[in-house]
């Protein structure tokens, strides 16, 4: 939907009046995959496309949330916030209503309607993007004066402690801090951060969606968090550490793994260290133009999340393998967190309609599944339209 029709179905829902209208991207990691909960870099971006907001206040304390994606409307009232599995998508809403009173602001009723263009369960943090999306509505309407760090992170709290899911905060920053042309290169255990021009040239960044639905809090996310953090229990007998993220590079891990008893534990961690590593140098060489060396690092860490992490699956594999063999191609790998979900490729643009007619007929060959595939603009992050 485009904006003018989300407003019109909010004043259909809910009757006219002023009313505020927002925009929250969707994101994609060009690389650093599982490294945030780590406390590593990753290396995302904001897209153009993500999830339209139109609110306004009420003069009581009902929550009313309604969205045009499901049939399904939540109201519940913001003195009595709690999670539901009955309120589904409403929760993610929910859930940050909850953190910002946690702040000790005392909200009062609203009316919300969100519409959004990511695909659910695609990889592209569409949880994120409500999130912070719900986020920006809150600050504005109640005027709370929050700035958008702190709201990043009272985003990941509340999907962690509301929601339940174990996420890192590079989805939630990379929406909230986004900033058109660039991508982010983070520090997600420190939260510094500088923006890399983003520009290709003359290739494009082609994101392929498998169609291989998962629900990431039905998926093995929250286990693989659980063996990092056993690795990092483990090497604490001789090098005092709180994130995998805090070794410096493979050599050291090297000295320390020794302590790690499992070899599934011993992989994860090597995964790990060794993605921090090709995210930093990744950035280096987008920053110096090496858009080869780029791609390569690509590859290399769809084979470290196969291989090492084993998070990607058959799908993944298949749509990986088929991007490589394509013309103009210069590097392809899995994004998000993986069992499903999307793969980015860096595809020359002249040959970028090649690709998706050949990767698409290849796909469905395989797997029997029908893709899509989305030529991505990086955008803005989340922000009031008008």
């Amino acid at each position: 939907m485009e904006l003018r029709e989300v407003q019109n179905r909010f004043f259909d829902i809910y009757g006219d009046g002023e009313a505020g209208s927002f925009h929250s991207p969707g994101r994609v990691n060009l690389i650093g995959e599982h490294t945030d909960y780590n406390g590593g870099s990753v290396f995302p971006c904001a897209l153009s496309f993500g999830t339209f907001g139109v609110a306004r206040r009420r003069d009581d304390n009902l929550i009313r949330l309604a969205s045009t994606n499901f049939e399904l409307r939540v109201e519940a009232q913001s003195s009595e916030i709690v999670y539901n599995k009955k309120n589904d998508w409403g929760n993610y809403l929910l859930g940050i209503v909850k953190e910002f009173q946690s702040l000790g602001f005392k909200l009062g009723g609203v009316d919300v309607l969100i519409s959004g263009n990511i695909p659910n369960g695609a990889g592209l943090s569409s949880s994120a993007s409500v999130e912070l999306l719900m986020s920006v509505i809150l600050n504005e309407l109640f005027d709370c004066k929050v700035d958008m760090v702190e709201m990043v992170k009272l985003s990941q709290r509340s999907e962690n402690n509301f929601i339940g899911l174990n996420c890192g905060i590079m989805d939630q920053f990379a929406i909230g801090m986004g900033k058109k042309d660039n991508a982010i290169l983070l520090n997600c255990g420190t939260l510094d951060y500088k923006y890399i021009d983003a520009k290709f040239g003359e290739y494009k960044i082609v994101i392929g969606n498998t169609n291989k639905m998962r629900k990431l809090g039905d998926s093995k996310y929250n286990e693989r968090c659980a063996e990092c953090g056993e690795a990092v229990k483990q090497i604490n007998a001789k090098r005092p550490i709180q994130l995998l993220g805090e070794l410096n590079g493979i050599d050291e891990l090297n000295e320390v793994s020794h302590l790690i008893t499992s070899p599934i534990v011993k992989k994860r961690a090597e995964h790990v260290v060794s993605e921090i590593a090709r995210t930093n140098e990744a950035a280096e060489a987008l920053t110096n133009g090496q858009l080869v060396k780029f791609g390569q690092l690509l590859v290399q860490s769809h084979e470290s999340l196969r291989d090492l992490y084993e998070v990607t699956g058959f799908e993944l594999d298949t749509m990986v393998e088929l991007s490589l063999a394509e013309k103009g191609v210069l590097g392809s790998r899995m994004t998000g967190a993986g069992f499903g979900g999307c793969t980015v490729s860096i595809v020359k643009e002249d040959c970028v309609s090649a690709f998706i007619e050949n990767v698409s007929r290849g796909y469905l060959e395989k797997t029997k599944l029908v893709p899509e595939f989305y030529i991505a603009d990086v955008g803005d992050g989340t922000k009031r339209l008008v």
